[in-house]
């Protein structure tokens, strides 16, 4: 079965206990006193209707539902229908799978626990009622916890195979962009090299000539070095590995990523004042790479660091015949040393010819970033 047919199945399972209680409650109803009482009808309703909110709020879920279960587990049911508290127990195996967090995990267990301690505790006859009432607690508490542990070990590994994967898959792109750029060098570097040295001796050979000759061969030499300097920028950007799988991107393609980017800041609860400028200019495949990076990465440094209450703004303009990325945030705090990120950062904006500064500003942190709109021929020198 697909992965994302098993996933679109999720919300159904959370519905499935709300379609199944009815039918355990009318199962269990007999003539005279077999009957299912009526706050049990509605115990065990409004149980089914707190299980939905498990996707978005499984703590939450767990704890209400431990609540609901002490009065049901307390009220005489007759044959199935005292299945129903028992969705408490689902409700702990759901937060222990989907969380790391320990406190978490205790929360939900010892409200579970509670739940079935003050749910059983003084129903049996016998002189052993207290030990029955902790074996069942053990029982129901523990079986729930192990089942989430497993669960979530499975999850894990999963991740973990996956990631595996990925990295092999990785590594066998970086070994064909190596090759690539091994070819790209050897055969059409060394011979645009080659015209660009010949259209020298050319200009110096015909100076006193025409001067119309003279600019057009000007002009040529000068289109050929600055399609020298690109592929020498492609060559470094394919021997580079942290570029990822795919080193050029248009223009179209950039715009779409940093609306995704902006997007997936959104959803991690950050307000964005975005002014994003949809004429990229004649930035050339890498500094659009790069422009695509900085921002990405400008906007996980956020996510992982900044303060939520506090706006982030991110200005994307044309500035002195290029392009400036502004990304201002708040909670970093001044002391915040470069990382890996900040430093990639750096290495890639110095590639494609522009210039980048990280740092704080009082109580905000801000990136601010320029690119050039053409590659420049000085880098030939």
């Amino acid at each position: 079965m697909d992965i994302r047919t098993h996933r679109d199945l999720r919300p159904l399972l959370r519905w499935l206990p709300l379609a199944l209680i009815p039918v355990l409650l009318l199962a269990s109803t007999y003539p005279g006193q077999y009957r299912v009482p009526p706050h049990y009808w509605a115990l065990a309703l409004a149980a089914g209707v707190v299980f939905l909110a498990g996707a978005r709020w499984p703590l939450a879920t767990s704890i209400t539902l431990s609540v609901l279960a002490v009065p049901m587990l307390r009220t005489p049911a007759w044959g199935v229908s005292g299945l129903v508290p028992y969705l408490g127990a689902i409700a702990l195996v759901d937060v222990v799978a989907r969380t790391h967090r320990r406190s978490t995990v205790w929360v939900a267990t010892a409200g579970w626990a509670a739940a079935v301690v003050l749910g059983r505790v003084g129903l049996h006859d016998t002189s052993i009622g207290r030990a029955s009432t902790v074996v069942e607690a053990a029982a129901y508490v523990g079986l729930p916890l192990l089942l989430g542990l497993y669960l979530r070990g499975q999850r894990d590994l999963a991740e973990n195979l996956r990631l595996r994967a990925a990295d092999a898959e990785a590594r066998t792109r970086i070994d064909e962009r190596a090759a690539l750029a091994r070819e790209l060098h050897d055969v059409v570097a060394h011979h645009i090299a080659s015209i660009i040295l010949r259209l020298s001796v050319a200009g110096h050979v015909v100076r006193d000539a025409d001067p119309r000759v003279v600019a057009v061969l000007d002009d040529v030499r000068g289109t050929a070095a600055d399609a020298l300097a690109d592929i020498r920028r492609l060559l470094t950007a394919l021997r580079d590995p942290t570029l990822g799988a795919v080193a050029l991107v248009d223009a179209e393609s950039v715009d779409t990523e940093i609306a995704a980017a902006l997007t997936r800041a959104r959803a991690a609860g950050f307000t964005l004042d975005a002014e994003i400028a949809t004429d990229l200019g004649s930035l050339d495949a890498i500094s659009r790479l790069t422009l695509l990076r900085l921002v990405q990465e400008s906007l996980t440094n956020v996510m992982k660091h900044a303060d939520r209450t506090v706006p982030v703004d991110v200005r994307i303009a044309r500035r002195d015949a290029g392009i400036a990325v502004d990304v201002v945030s708040g909670g970093h705090g001044a002391a915040a040393s470069p990382g890996h990120g900040i430093v990639g950062m750096r290495e890639r904006t110095a590639l494609a010819g522009g210039t980048v500064t990280v740092g704080a500003d009082g109580s905000r942190w801000v990136v601010h970033a320029w690119l050039p709109d053409r590659p420049r021929r000085e880098e030939l020198s």
